[in-house]
Formats: C-alpha cells, sequence, structure tokens
C-alpha cells in the first residue's frame, strides 16, 4: 500500500463478462449500439446493457477499450464489464487502456484472451473515488484536446478537397484570372529521365548518391520532397554514373500500384542543396517545361480530374496496375497559364502548410496525453 493507492487483482476492480450473440438475422433497426471487438459495427431496437459500459475485445481486435454511455449490445467477440465494484467507470476506462491485453492472448492455446486470466492480474490503483474521478477528469480534458484537434483536421481536409476539385478544374477562378485554360498534350513538353531498377536489396544505407524508390513515394506524407532532408536508400558511384540526376521541379510518379487510388501517384521534387539523387525502380521521372507546368503546381498534376482519369482508363494489370511514360505523354489536359498555375499552387500549399501545423499539434498533444497517462494511472504525479 502506498499513500492510498493498493495492488489487487482486476477482478476486484472491474468484472469482466462474455458479451452476447446477435445473428445478422435477428438484429432490428433500431438506435441501440452493437458493439464488437473492434468498436460499434452495427445498430439494433434493443439493449443487452446499459451504460455507462466498458467493451474489450475477446478475441479478433485485442487490446482495444470502448467506453459506452447509454445503452448498448456487447457481441459475444466482446468482454464487457458487468461490475464496476463502487470504482469510477471513466477511471476504469482509462486504467484498461493501459493493460496488456494482447500480452495475455493465446496462453490457452486459443487465440484471444480468458476473462478468468485477466482477473487474477495485479493492479496498482488508488482507493479513492475522488482521486479516480479527479485522474479521469484530467485524462478526458487531455482526450477533448486530441478530439478537437482531429476534428479541425478532418475539416480542413475537406475544405482543401472542394478548394482542388473547384481550382483545378476551372470550376473557380481566384481573383483576376479568367479566360478559357489551353489544352496542352503533356508529351510536346517532357524529357523523361533514365532511371534505376535496383530493388531494395540491391540498396544501401551507406552511398554517394540518394535514390528515390517507388515506396517512398506511395508512402510519402507530403505531395513535394526535398531530397536534402529526405532520408532515402544510397545507390553507389557506378550503378549511378549511367542514371539521370533530378533537379527542384522534377516530376517524379509510381508505375505501379496496387489500386486505382495509388494510379498516377507523384511527388515534386524541391531543395536537393548539394545532393544527388537519382529515380530508381518503378518511377518514371518526369522534366516538364516550366513554361507549361511552373514549379510548385506540377504536384497537384495527379489531382487533377482529367489527368486522372486518362491514367486510370490506361493502367494495366490484374494484381499491378502499371503506367508507363506513354500514358503520361499521351495525357491532353486543360492548364491555366503559368501566372495562376502560381497563384493556385499557393492557395492549396498554404492550406497544406495549415494542415501540416495542425498535424504536429496533435501528436504533440497526443505525447502529452500518453505522458499524462504513465504519470497519473502510477501514482507517480498525484493530482490535488
Amino acid at each position: 500500500m502506498s499513500n492510498g493507492w493498493t495492488s489487487k487483482p482486476l477482478g476486484q476492480i472491474v468484472t469482466l463478462q462474455r458479451g452476447f450473440d446477435l445473428p445478422k438475422r435477428l438484429r432490428v433497426d433500431g438506435e441501440v449500439p452493437i458493439i464488437s471487438s473492434s468498436g460499434p459495427e452495427d445498430l439494433h431496437n434493443e439493449p443487452i446493457k446499459i451504460g455507462p459500459g466498458l467493451v474489450t475485445g475477446r478475441y479478433g481486435t485485442i487490446g482495444k477499450v470502448f467506453f459506452v454511455d447509454g445503452p448498448y449490445w456487447p457481441l459475444n467477440t466482446t468482454l464487457f464489464v458487468s461490475n464496476f465494484h463502487g470504482n469510477d467507470p471513466c477511471f476504469c476506462y482509462y486504467l484498461l487502456q493501459r493493460f496488456d491485453f494482447a500480452g495475455q492472448s493465446g496462453k490457452t492455446g486459443v487465440p484471444g484472451v480468458n476473462r478468468n486470466d485477466l482477473h487474477a492480474i495485479e493492479v496498482f490503483s488508488p482507493d479513492n473515488l475522488p482521486e479516480q474521478q479527479a485522474i479521469a477528469a484530467a485524462l478526458s480534458d487531455a482526450d477533448g484536446v486530441v478530439a478537437g484537434l482531429e476534428r479541425v483536421i478532418a475539416k480542413k481536409r475537406l475544405i482543401k478537397q472542394g478548394a482542388m476539385q473547384d481550382l483545378l478544374t476551372a470550376r473557380r477562378r481566384l481573383p483576376g484570372f479568367s479566360g478559357d485554360w489551353e489544352v496542352k498534350r503533356l508529351g510536346d513538353h517532357v524529357r523523361f529521365l533514365k532511371n534505376g531498377t535496383h530493388s531494395r536489396a540491391q540498396l544501401s544505407e551507406h552511398g554517394p548518391v540518394k535514390n528515390l524508390h517507388y515506396g517512398d513515394i506511395h508512402g510519402a506524407t507530403s505531395i513535394f520532397l526535398s531530397p536534402a532532408i529526405k532520408p532515402m536508400p544510397m545507390l553507389d558511384s557506378l550503378s549511378a554514373g549511367r542514371l539521370d540526376r533530378l533537379a527542384a521541379g522534377d516530376l517524379v510518379f509510381v508505375d505501379a500500384s496496387e489500386d486505382l487510388a495509388g494510379v498516377g501517384t507523384s511527388v515534386e521534387i524541391t531543395d536537393l542543396g548539394s545532393t544527388e539523387v537519382v529515380s530508381g525502380l518503378h518511377t518514371i521521372a518526369a522534366r516538364f517545361d516550366k513554361s507549361v507546368l511552373v514549379d510548385g503546381f506540377k504536384a497537384f498534376l495527379q489531382f487533377m480530374p482529367a489527368f486522372r482519369i486518362h491514367l486510370c482508363q490506361l493502367a494495366a494489370g490484374t494484381k499491378v496496375l502499371a503506367t508507363n511514360r506513354s500514358h503520361v505523354a499521351r495525357a491532353e489536359i486543360a492548364l491555366p497559364r503559368p501566372d495562376e498555375q502560381q497563384a493556385i499552387a499557393a492557395v492549396l500549399s498554404d492550406m497544406d502548410a495549415e494542415i501540416q501545423t495542425l498535424k504536429s499539434r496533435l501528436v504533440k498533444a497526443r505525447a502529452v496525453k500518453e505522458g499524462m497517462m504513465q504519470n497519473l494511472l502510477t501514482g507517480r504525479v498525484r493530482l490535488v
């Protein structure tokens, strides 16, 4: 015992009980959430339990904990708390979030967790209900900050999506711009660069030349890529000797995608500094005439409906959809004048920058919450 905190079996804090079967043929449309091991999955017309309740996966998805305020139906793939033994439900929610359910999975040879095994595990927690409530309130406030930022980011993304749909189709024009866009055949204004064909296994952590692999483009978090700061696998001088070096403003496409959503995915190269970089396996590096496609706007080419539709119609393959240089070159799309391209790129890039700032704040807010959980749920820090 330590200052009102004691170690006791989990079963003395909460009693976990197996959920109840409810086949789809017996479900009736209603407003009662049906909770599976991965969260709310359907609705029913009557509850079998009344909240506040906690539900976690018995098998299937293990480790997630769901808080339910009102009536609900926990499925038989879950465990739900049938008795809180006088403890604060919200505090128990956060306590169970730190519980190692996955580490208990399959101990009896059967995938999933056994409630009797869970009940026997020792847990350190405060006996004082007001302290539990204070901890729960503090963590709930931190959750509120995280959820608020997530909502703002989602809203900003929708606004940006709408702006792209309007500005990249001339449906809406920025102040000072008018007149029809001119149709251009991209192949008349591009030089394709020689790329490498080295697999990941043939690359290394050391070497004089960075190698932009198609996986780095698929996994990119931005449509702009700065080789000067982006970690990449390296290529030796001999192998890189016959390949073209990328320059700022080059647009690098993936030539293979597992689904239509990935067709045409690309990044525009920005700051290189003194870094040498080549385009690698399954990529198409294109150097466009800057008087036709200006720097900063090229990256948004992949979101222009006419270009996407063109590539998706030509993409071939069964398991993998392929794009080639000819597909890109044959695209004929209406483009704004260079000055309008710059204005559109500035607006969309400002939106991107705002979203990135919010995402950075979200990362920090999540880290703060995690630190609070580590301190408050172990008694390391006590609330007055």
